[in-house]
């Protein structure tokens, strides 16, 4: 695979995040749950944003801010994403190529607004997310380029990007190019919401052998295993994909590969501020560290390091230097 120019190509729904503070007194009027995920539509992301306090916006999305830290560790990075012919998706788009993640999708104008997500962080750095997908979800099999596909090491994919037809028809013609070119296949569960609506889709895609790197955290693994014990979940798991990596919040994560098993501690942090996007960055240092051919201890370490970074500042994509960060572990 070291012939192939992009280390990373990720798919996955292009959004830009809206993150505001707030307290549980305004969860609790708005009918929210506290560290929950739910989709809505345009006239409530309206509604809420109206409601909100001043907020900051930034390109988010599950899978973008994975290449960004990817593209953040010095390697190559790009992405495939759906964003409407409005400002919200030139604002998505510049700050992604900005980073240094290659983004060729083209904006379309028949697809509704550019996706939002509307980011509620309470006192304890809890997030509740309130996502508008738009146009995201109009993601056409037409966009994946069998020869982009082949050009990466690694094809990443995130569950939240399930749920919607069309862009699901998009990954499996994805998959299916990895498949063909061997590229390795690494997919994200994403949240316990995605399970609970598309056990059986991922199910069968593990089962298929269609998956060499699942990423989890411990209450995904859990849901998707319908094992009430950790340990039992990672062996339920663990045995029908090549890698299996799950965290475990201040826990640490785990990465199991056969026979072999590694883990790590978290990464010691100043502050907790803000844990949106530490799941995202864990699958870039992972996989900046598997795309490299490193050990799992060391794909692991790199996870814990990006995560860390980005749980100690507001916003899903890193602000300090992870290479810097990284030290001699990409070397």
């Amino acid at each position: 695979m070291t012939d192939k120019p992009l280390d990373v190509l990720a798919i996955g729904n292009a959004i830009v995040d809206v993150i505001t503070d707030a307290d549980d007194a305004f969860l609790a009027a708005q009918g929210l749950d506290k560290g929950s995920m739910r989709l809505i539509d345009q006239g409530e992301a309206v509604r809420l944003y109206g409601e909100m306090g001043p907020g900051r916006e930034s390109s988010g999305g599950s899978a973008g801010n994975t290449v960004a830290g990817i593209a953040a560790l010095g390697l190559k990075a790009g992405f495939i994403g759906q964003v409407a012919d409005d400002e919200l998706g030139r604002i998505y788009a510049h700050d992604l190529r900005a980073t240094g993640v290659q983004f060729t999708t083209p904006a379309r104008s028949d697809v509704g607004a550019s996706a939002r997500c509307l980011i509620l962080v309470t006192p304890d750095a809890q997030r509740t997310m309130n996502t508008f997908l738009g146009a995201a979800q109009r993601l056409p099999a037409t966009a994946i380029s069998a020869a982009e596909v082949s050009s990466a090491k690694i094809l990443y994919l995130e569950g939240y990007l399930w749920d919607p037809e069309e862009p699901r028809a998009a990954m499996e013609a994805a998959i299916d190019a990895a498949r063909a070119a061997g590229t390795k296949v690494a997919f994200t569960l994403s949240d316990s919401f995605c399970i609970s609506r598309h056990r059986d889709g991922f199910l069968k895609l593990i089962d298929d052998g269609r998956i060499d790197i699942l990423f989890a955290n411990e209450d995904e693994i859990l849901a998707l295993s319908v094992e009430s014990d950790f340990e039992a979940a990672v062996a339920a798991v663990a045995p029908k994909v090549s890698v299996l990596a799950v965290t475990r919040s201040e826990k640490g994560a785990i990465a199991v590969a056969g026979a072999e098993r590694a883990e790590v501690a978290a990464e010691p942090i100043e502050r907790l501020v803000d844990t949106t996007g530490a799941g995202d960055l864990f699958a870039a240092g992972f996989l900046a560290g598997q795309a490299r051919g490193l050990s799992l201890e060391t794909s692991l370490k790199l996870g814990a390091i990006a995560a860390a970074e980005v749980i100690q500042h507001y916003g899903a994509r890193p602000e300090a230097d992870l290479r810097m960060l990284a030290g001699n572990l990409l070397s």
